[in-house]
């Protein structure tokens, strides 16, 4: 079989303590509890996209870039005893429009304003740093020094408007993807942050997708590599 260099779900067999809750949060069926421990049952039926990284309380699961078989989404469903979605197949709920597709997290919804428009009124930035990315954050910048760090997933400021006045207003920024960046590098980076910035308490707001639950993962991921322990807080945010 070819074999592709793609993303993967990756197993620590030490941590998974075969509790299988992140097993339902794969609608591919790549993942079984068997003998007490987690497996991937086929390369093939794992997506790489990483719904299940926030399902896991002990941080058993990751994404790693290896040689693989490419990910096969009919076998898989098929597998699963699910019917292979389309684009095309869309259902009506409620006056929405929603594609139904194998991973939650890429649904798609197109919805109606529900009140008449509103004159647009100019809202004020909270933000008094840059950068944000935290990728491109110096671990002992001047901004991070003894600050409450809010640590922000990329689709947050698009789906709630008062953003800056929730989230960003007296608090270090830091924003992220779980699903597409490299989460591995995540953990090194926040860890650097907590052992030279003197972080006082870290608070995660991320989308209701199950993925970006991992988020939250990188955080107690970082904290255990690190050895230092803050106030952390989850705040879940709707897409509408």
């Amino acid at each position: 079989m070819t074999m592709t260099l793609r993303k993967i779900i990756s197993i620590d067999e030490e941590k998974c303590d075969g509790c299988g809750l992140c097993v339902p949060s794969c609608a591919e069926g790549a993942l079984k509890v068997i003998d007490g421990k987690l497996r991937l049952v086929k390369e093939s039926y794992c997506d790489g996209l990483g719904a299940c990284l926030g399902e896991c309380p002990q941080g058993a699961l990751s994404m790693i870039e290896t040689w693989a078989e490419p990910f096969d989404e009919a076998e898989a469903m098929a597998a699963a005893g699910a019917t292979l979605p389309t684009m095309m197949q869309v259902r009506h709920v409620h006056g929405t429009q929603t594609a139904v597709a194998a991973c939650p997290s890429i649904n798609f919804e197109v919805w109606k304003e529900a009140e008449p428009e509103q004159p647009m009124v100019e809202a004020r930035s909270e933000l008094r740093q840059w950068p944000v990315q935290l990728y491109l954050i110096p671990p002992d910048a001047s901004f991070l020094q003894g600050a409450k760090l809010t640590l922000i997933a990329d689709c947050v400021p698009f789906a709630e408007p008062n953003t800056h006045a929730k989230y960003i207003k007296d608090s270090a920024i830091a924003v992220g993807c779980p699903k597409l960046d490299d989460g591995r590098a995540y953990i090194q980076k926040m860890a650097q942050i907590l052992i030279q910035s003197d972080i006082q308490s870290i608070r995660v707001v991320r989308m209701t997708v199950p993925c970006c639950g991992g988020l939250e993962m990188i955080v107690r991921q970082a904290m255990a590599l690190s050895g230092v322990q803050v106030p952390l807080e989850t705040v879940v945010v709707n897409a509408h």
